[in-house]
């Protein structure tokens, strides 16, 4: 029988470019972490703006829901479709063009579909930075960046996606296209469109192109690593650093030492850069525009303060790229860790960062206290509040059954995140995987505006529907 709606689709885009066979589709269905598994009417893969436009059209025509897809490494279900089979796949992939890059202006105007590390080595090109980073920019895509205001390692510095953003196009609901790539950093005439869209995870429109603001590139970056007794003077040792440093602090990671000895474990070929355990490390970087001579006096005379005021018990103190690079590699090899040792219970929160010393020390009591034995990987950028509190089970217990109490852990670690005046996602976002947990922490003013702004913005229903709301 024909499908009416598919073949518009084929006169769109070409009939390659449709893909319904199970083995085409089989790439798209599956979440980062092979958790969950949906079911698509067939994978839209368009080539241009237009494209898109004309897709989403035919999908309101027909009353077909899609759900926009990057570079699928969100953990929160939020890029695949569900088991229904009713939902179709708008893969944004070949939207990948770099299209203009003003220096002077210190902006750059790309499409939704490049990947983040393109983004930073075209950048890097015309000697410029942009400083997103996330441990999947090698895959991850600046469409799903904006559309779940990722965060990453430079957040203290520079800001989240939101704040590296200064224009949108978007295609509406309605298939029509707001061209809002205007590279302003004052623009107040009304409504802030743009940041309806950043964030809101593909529910109100698809992006298909950003202007992203660019920085000069450091002329130096200098890391160290600092061991710590615990995480209060990981708090202290922030605002010691901040005093010395200021702006020039990029980075500012929170990592246990069981995070370490996981990643020892897995990775053995990592570096161990201290003879002895200590309890917290932190990881740091202070980048520099003048000379690399300045940004080590910076930092050394910091972490000699630091050291004498007991703000941290030692320190090592890269003296090279190789260096810098292998300390990254342990904070990075954390999540690869908790993979190869099996399955995990993962939470994505921020919170004040005065409050996160008080939030590990109950939060770890209270989880020992009703699962004995489970293990917490603790790491995350202190410096901007967002912690990756994960918890594992006891040596020797079966991780399945382990899974099974995942309601009553997320209800311990994120009521007490609540309580502490944080958030249950800080730069993860909601997807399907957090959706009923928004309505136990929202208020019902926030969840009624939201609906609000949903119902006006995609009347029918069909983008990315079951996420967030």
């Amino acid at each position: 029988m024909t499908d009416v709606f598919l073949d518009s689709c084929r006169n769109i885009i070409g009939g390659r470019h449709v893909l319904t066979a199970a083995a085409d589709k089989a790439p798209y269905l599956t979440d980062w972490r092979g958790r969950f598994t949906g079911k698509a009417r067939a994978v839209l893969r368009p080539a241009n703006t237009a494209e898109v436009a004309r897709l989403v059209q035919a999908c309101a025509e027909h009353r077909v829901p899609l759900v926009p897809q990057g570079g699928k490494t969100g953990l929160v279900l939020g890029s695949v479709p569900d088991d229904s089979g009713l939902e179709v796949i708008l893969s944004l992939g070949r939207l990948n063009r770099i299209s203009d890059i003003d220096t002077g202006n210190r902006t750059m105007l790309v499409q939704a579909g490049c990947v983040l590390q393109q983004i930073q080595q075209a950048a890097a090109a015309e000697g410029m930075l942009f400083p997103l980073s996330l441990a999947a920019e090698g895959s991850c895509t600046i469409g799903g960046n904006l559309s779940t205001n990722a965060g990453g390692t430079a957040v203290l510095r520079y800001g989240n996606a939101r704040e590296l953003c200064l224009g949108l196009e978007v295609v509406t609901a309605q298939g029509e296209i707001w061209n809002g790539l205007r590279g302003l950093r004052k623009d107040n005439t009304g409504y802030d469109l743009r940041d309806l869209f950043i964030g809101a995870e593909g529910t109100l429109g698809v992006i298909t192109a950003a202007v992203l603001k660019l920085y000069p590139m450091p002329r130096a970056s200098i890391t160290a690593l600092l061991a710590l007794d615990n995480p209060w003077q990981a708090l202290s040792l922030l605002s010691l650093m901040q005093d010395h440093v200021g702006a020039s602090l990029t980075a500012f990671e929170l990592m246990s030492d069981f995070c370490l000895r996981l990643v020892a474990h897995h990775f053995p070929q990592l570096p161990k850069p201290f003879a002895t355990a200590h309890p917290q490390y932190v990881l740091l970087e202070v980048s520099s525009a003048e000379s690399e001579q300045h940004a080590v006096a910076l930092l050394e005379m910091a972490i000699a303060d630091a050291i004498e005021r007991g703000h941290a018990d030692d320190a090592v103190v890269a003296t090279s790229m190789a260096q810098s690079a292998g300390l990254w590699q342990i904070r990075e090899h954390i999540s690869l860790a908790q993979s190869a040792a099996g399955k995990n219970i993962k939470h994505d929160i921020s919170l004040p960062i005065s409050n996160i010393p008080e939030f590990i020390e109950k939060t770890d009591d209270d989880l020992l206290e009703a699962f004995p034995g489970c293990q917490v990987v603790c790491f995350g950028h202190v410096g901007d509040g967002n912690l990756h509190y994960n918890v594992a089970p006891a040596d020797g217990a079966s991780h399945d059954a382990f899974l099974a109490h995942q309601p009553a852990i997320n209800r311990i670690v994120h009521d007490n995140a609540h309580a502490f005046g944080g958030s249950i996602s800080a730069e993860h976002g909601i997807g399907a995987l957090k959706r009923g947990e928004l309505s136990r922490y929202k208020s019902p003013v926030e969840l009624n505006m939201m609906r609000a702004i949903k119902t006006a913005l995609d009347p029918l229903g069909i983008m990315n529907p079951g996420k967030i709301l």
